[in-house]
């Protein structure tokens, strides 16, 4: 992997969401949700990053799709964010929602929740297609092909795509949200939390999947996830967010191997242990009895 081939460089990155009391609801404050974070995504790397709750981890993913202020229209963003296309450098963060829409095909994001992000009044195979809808100047037949492809990538077949997603299990739903993230040919994908809310059993699929759409198309990845071991799989990187700031960012073999700061050392003690002898031992190590 060529670390001088950024296709996503991010520079001093803060996110701050104001605060708003009193009777006359006055900005009395601010959450910094995301604070002075620099990092790039290598094209065809999958970059993990971790962190606790409220850490600002998923807030950074939703800085990169430019789509906080829909939401949020009063927070402040600061900062550079890069997405390097055909050898240019197009800054995102100052485009206007008009502005940021041709770009939006490159970055796609896979949803934590595959029951609340998947439309219960759609069709999968509308739901599938709606990006192509949007983005692309596809005749019909050419979107169904498309479809038709998409499904079968992530292990779903074509009869499927005239049920609803309510006729689906979690690890179903949230195949079909990779597909329609697939949908636009895009350069990236940031998968925000894609199997905290899928049985452990059905995680292993999920993450299987993809790591081979990510060799195959040439994918670059991030990978969002409060834990460790998650990301250990699939990530060739890892970055630490804790309290908005990112403290630490390695290869993943340096990150477990010799973690520097102590919020990662306490990331890494907190993943299960398959060795209950090795449990007393542990114990003692924390509370630095020999």
């Amino acid at each position: 992997m060529n670390k001088e081939n950024p296709i996503l460089k991010i520079k001093d990155l803060s996110v701050d969401f104001p605060i708003f009391g009193g009777i006359l609801q006055k900005q009395i404050g601010s959450v910094h949700a995301v604070r002075n974070v620099s990092l790039d995504l290598i094209r065809g790397e999958t970059l993990g990053i971790v962190g606790e709750s409220g850490s600002g981890k998923s807030t950074l993913g939703n800085a990169i799709l430019n789509v906080i202020q829909l939401t949020a229209p009063d927070v402040k963003i600061q900062g550079d964010i890069k997405i390097v296309l055909n050898d240019q450098e197009i800054e995102l963060s100052r485009l206007t929602r008009k502005e940021i829409k041709p770009y939006r095909q490159y970055i796609q994001m896979i949803f934590q929740d595959p029951y609340s992000s998947l439309n219960p009044r759609m069709l999968v195979k509308d739901i599938i297609k709606e990006p192509l809808d949007i983005n692309t100047n596809f005749t019909l037949s050419e979107k169904n092909e498309k479809v038709a492809w998409l499904l079968n990538k992530v292990g779903l077949t074509i009869e499927q795509s005239n049920r609803y997603p309510h006729e689906f299990s979690g690890g179903q739903r949230q195949r079909i949200g990779i597909a329609r993230a697939l949908a636009t040919d895009p350069e990236i994908i940031i998968a925000d939390e894609p199997v905290s809310a899928l049985d452990v059993s059905i995680q292993a699929q999920i993450i299987n999947l993809m790591m081979d759409l990510q060799e195959e198309l040439n994918l670059s990845i991030i990978f969002i996830a409060h834990d460790l071991s998650v990301v250990k799989h699939i990530s060739s990187r890892v970055g630490v967010m804790y309290s908005g700031e990112l403290v630490e960012i390695k290869d993943t073999g340096d990150i477990f191997d010799s973690p520097e700061h102590d919020y990662t050392k306490e990331l890494l003690r907190a993943i299960p242990q398959p060795d209950p002898f090795g449990r007393d031992e542990r114990k003692k190590s924390r509370l630095g009895i020999v």
